[in-house]
């Protein structure tokens, strides 16, 4: 908004405001003093046409009768119109009066509308959280998601599917205001702290004919049909170096988009796969997935929620936070 907008160009805005949120933002501005017209003078105006009168107006107001018509009269002066009749006796207003009596009254529903919206963001019963994940991190959050709605039904979730190296992005241009991932980002703008101790799991199907075993090695593993995950991520590359230090051959024939393409290939035993235990824990509870331990690659995975350290972050998104450190992690 320019300094000094005139008041018909007040009146103008207030025809065209009708969401909740730019009617926070409006009022914001409007509070702030940055508008030339004197929005307290408005009130008071309203306030001497409800009252009927300057003397029922100024105990209303706990003003005094002078005040409450200087307040007219600037109002008047900045408007260039005369909005009160004063040659009669009796409250009567000028055309002008009527016009900015209509505006006024609705200035004041959009201030008390303001004021609900912002009792309920502040109480939880309204708002919104983005949060930033991959597809194995969505996964984990669902548990913790569920428990929030039950705690905030109003509070609208909005969970945005990311490439995990894009989300510390992401979180600086504002684009989302949390992000789950599972390293930890080297940019000192974002606060990273670890919510949960995951482990890369060696998965086959019940039918395969290393389901029964207790643990296997590398070497076992170089005859093996690998399903891989075709994003390229810092585990995937791990498991590939780990196999070239031991010399022995990864066969990774079939690569799928997603987890549950992998679980369900490995599930049928189209081939053996290492994916995120927590991406596999109900399956492998089931039965319907084995997970063995393999002796020379052991990767602990922490999964970590990041966010911006230097903005304020919404009610919703500490509330979000809160509920994860009680749950512990």
């Amino acid at each position: 908004m320019k300094q000094g907008l005139s008041f018909f160009k007040f009146i103008i805005l207030l025809q065209s405001i009708t969401d909740p949120y730019s009617i926070r933002i409006f009022y914001g501005i409007l509070l702030s003093g940055r508008f030339k017209m004197d929005s307290t003078a408005l009130h008071v105006f309203l306030t001497v046409v409800n009252e009927g009168g300057f003397s029922r107006a100024s105990e209303k107001l706990l003003r005094t009768q002078p005040a409450v018509s200087l307040a007219i009269r600037r109002l008047e002066n900045e408007i260039g119109e005369r909005l009160i009749d004063r040659s009669s006796r009796e409250l009567l207003l000028t055309d002008a009066g009527e016009l900015v009596l209509e505006y006024a009254r609705r200035s004041d529903n959009m201030r008390r509308e303001m004021d609900g919206a912002l009792r309920e963001l502040r109480d939880l019963h309204a708002g919104r959280l983005s949060i930033g994940a991959n597809e194995s991190s969505t996964l984990y959050l669902l548990k913790h998601l569920a428990r929030f709605r039950e705690r905030f039904p109003k509070v609208k979730i909005v969970v945005q599917r990311s490439r995990s190296s894009r989300i510390p992005e992401q979180l600086l241009s504002g684009d989302l205001e949390l992000g789950v991932v599972s390293y930890n980002p080297i940019q000192k703008r974002i606060v990273s702290q670890v919510i949960y101790r995951d482990h890369l799991a060696f998965i086959v199907s019940p039918s395969h004919h290393l389901a029964g075993s207790k643990k296997v090695s590398l070497a076992d593993l170089g005859m093996e049909t690998f399903i891989a995950h075709n994003v390229v991520s810092p585990y995937r590359q791990l498991v590939i170096q780990r196999f070239q230090d031991h010399r022995v051959n990864l066969n990774m024939d079939i690569e799928m988009p997603t987890v549950e393409a992998i679980r369900k290939l490995v599930q049928r035993n189209e081939g053996v796969a290492f994916l995120p235990r927590m991406c596999v824990d109900q399956e492998i509870t089931q039965g319907v997935l084995c997970e063995i331990p393999v002796r020379e690659l052991k990767v602990e995975r922490k999964i970590r929620l990041v966010y911006p350290r230097k903005r304020t972050l919404s009610r919703a998104a500490r509330a979000f936070l809160d509920l994860l450190s009680t749950e512990g992690k």
